[in-house]
């Protein structure tokens, strides 16, 4: 609420062009998240391990698929990624505490279809990445992933955009769909950031079927990667 209140406006207001305005923004979130994951690591809650993090850095524009173990996913993938933009839900546009950071930012508010689509095209680009998870929620206990809805391949064909999948795989439960969010986990939790080789957008452009033929396949094809690797048991 505070960073809504103060540093953001200033960063959105000061002189520069628009897209000037929402990068030094989502900069400034990035390294505000850095700041809160440096925090959780020193208190023990979670431990970061990346691999394959310069194809993060180096992502522009990409479509950013990841799956949703824990509450923090999200913080933990802004806090990687410098240019990063997300589909906020609009209950968060009408909280006092969040709607600033997310108008700011140039976050995309979920809305009507066709206006959610227009609104992505445009921050894609833009050349920021937009993180999306296929979940939709955070993965039940006990299960390697949720089924993916079909949004994020929708999404993806429809603006010709390449995807980058990062697989979040954790050594310990906590911070779950089915935990309070106060409650703080007895151990700490290692969280390896798995980041993938693109997947090209065009290749499902040959496939005979029209756009939700092509939609229904790469979401096949992308919950048999997240399966594939979730399920080959690497420690964290």
């Amino acid at each position: 609420m505070l960073s809504s209140l103060t540093i953001l406006p200033i960063l959105r207001f000061w002189p520069g062009t628009k897209l000037a305005r929402i990068r030094r923004v989502q900069k400034a979130v990035h390294i505000m998240f850095r700041s809160f994951v440096y925090m959780l690591t020193k208190a023990g809650v979670i431990k970061i391990n990346p691999i394959n993090l310069q194809r993060l850095a180096s992502a522009k524009g990409k479509v950013i698929i990841v799956n949703h173990p824990t509450l923090v996913d999200v913080v933990v993938l802004i806090s990687l990624i410098p240019n990063a933009g997300c589909i906020v839900k609009q209950g968060i546009w009408r909280n006092p505490f969040m709607r600033g950071v997310v108008a700011c930012a140039g976050y995309i508010p979920n809305k009507g279809a066709e206006l959610l689509l227009e609104d992505c095209r445009h921050v894609l680009r833009s050349g920021t990445n937009l993180i999306i998870f296929p979940e939709g929620t955070r993965t039940v206990l006990g299960a390697s992933i949720n089924s993916f809805a079909r949004g994020a391949a929708n999404i993806a064909l429809r603006t010709k955009t390449d995807l980058l999948p990062v697989v979040l795989r954790t050594n310990a439960p906590g911070l779950s769909k089915q935990e309070a969010w106060y409650q703080i986990p007895r151990r700490t939790i290692g969280m390896r950031v798995e980041v993938g080789e693109t997947i090209d957008h065009i290749r499902y452009d040959a496939i005979v079927g029209g756009d939700a033929k092509m939609a229904r396949q790469l979401t096949r094809d992308l919950e048999d990667y997240f399966k594939t690797n979730l399920e080959n048991d690497e420690t964290t």
